[in-house]
């Protein structure tokens, strides 16, 4: 199943381009899926159908859920139960909701399914989020202690402090469980990212932001649109004048990322599957672009070292540090970072170095002979 993820600058009408794209994969006779809280479904959309998260229910849900299963430590620290009808959602509610709602869509009987991500910024750290919370869980209860369970008591008596209770290694692992879920998806080959921009003095620099952070969590920007162009060929000095400047933000644009689908701007809100139709950035048999790779090449015999490309489209040395932690390495560009497991044959080597050329992170690996297997 494809997966399209569609976000952009806020207000430059990623939604309404979500919906277009939706349609017009509908029409061309597939099973679509819109995921989206705002977007409505046309009433000729064809085999469309729309999922809404919904923050505040989901948040009821997952945690009257978690309540119920610590009752019984709630019960030990005379804790008074919540209810549903005084549950209100907390920050960060509308994330979870998304990503489950991305993990359900992932397994629907449809074909594609498009998802109406939030603006760039905060969809950039959505699509990190699943990975980073399994980390931070991996450190914090690290799986292979649940084994000891049985020991538990045991354990406690020795150590002289209460032992982590069942319920919170099953919490844990069921939340594991999901997040993996909804990580799949989002690594999934078959998972694109759509860039909706209106034409303007951030345009660009916001897509050097999406290309990096997308890059970096080795995700493909397959598609940028550019929403909402004036007519060019208006008489009237004052719309003349904002064509003008519009149209040259565009051709700096087309540089930056080569192919840029244009969208009219219709002159008023959109308004049913006709306006709709009119608003649909890519064909639905447009080919998949490959995802940006974190490649290992083995250059022993020529310079004794093994060499790690990662993709960094559009980033410079000032603004990137790398720093190994056992088998992480940890790679911060500009504002983003994210911890990447080393690939098994690197673990057993030493970093002797590091350089950037033309957006390729070049890592050089130098093989430990206390760990390498030596070859007769």
């Amino acid at each position: 199943m494809r997966i399209i993820l569609v976000t952009g600058l806020g207000g430059a009408g990623r939604t309404t381009v979500a919906a277009a794209t939706a349609l017009a994969e509908a029409r061309a006779g597939r099973r679509v899926l819109l995921v989206s809280e705002d977007a409505d479904p046309p009433a000729d959309g064809g085999d469309l159908r729309v999922l809404r998260p919904d923050p505040a229910a989901d948040f009821r849900r997952e945690f009257l859920a978690l309540q119920a299963r610590s009752g019984a430590a709630l019960d030990l620290l005379g804790a008074t139960p919540f209810e549903d009808a005084e549950l209100t959602e907390l920050p960060g509610s509308r994330h979870f909701a998304l990503l489950r709602a991305l993990r359900d869509a992932a397994h629907g009987e449809h074909d594609l399914a498009v998802v109406d991500l939030p603006p760039l910024t905060e969809a950039l750290a959505l699509l990190a989020l699943p990975e980073q919370l399994r980390r931070y869980l991996r450190r914090l209860l690290p799986p292979e202690r649940q084994a000891a369970r049985a020991l538990r008591p045991m354990l406690a008596q020795l150590a002289g402090v209460p032992m982590p209770a069942q319920w919170l290694y099953e919490t844990t692992a069921r939340w594991e469980a999901e997040l993996a879920a909804a990580q799949a998806v989002v690594d999934a080959p078959t998972t694109r990212v759509h860039l909706v921009l209106e034409p303007g003095p951030a345009a660009t620099r916001a897509l050097r932001t999406a290309r990096l952070g997308l890059a970096l969590q080795g995700l493909a920007l397959d598609a940028v649109v550019a929403n909402r162009l004036l007519p060019a060929d208006s008489e009237d000095p004052w719309f003349a004048g904002l064509t003008a400047e519009q149209h040259r933000h565009l051709a700096e644009l087309r540089t930056a990322a080569g192919v840029v689908h244009e969208l009219p701007h219709l002159g008023r809100a959109p308004r049913g599957a006709e306006d709709l139709a009119l608003l649909a950035p890519v064909p639905p048999a447009a080919p998949l672009a490959p995802a940006p790779g974190h490649e290992v090449e083995d250059r022993r015999e020529e310079d004794g070292v093994l060499v790690w490309h990662i993709a960094l489209p559009g980033a410079v040395k000032e603004e990137l540090a790398l720093v190994r932690r056992g088998d992480e390495l940890l790679l911060t560009v500009g504002p983003f970072r994210r911890h990447l497991p080393l690939p098994p044959a690197l673990r057993r080597c030493t970093v002797t170095g590091a350089g950037l050329v033309d957006g390729d992170l070049r890592v050089r690996f130098t093989p430990d002979p206390g760990l390498w297997p030596r070859t007769p």
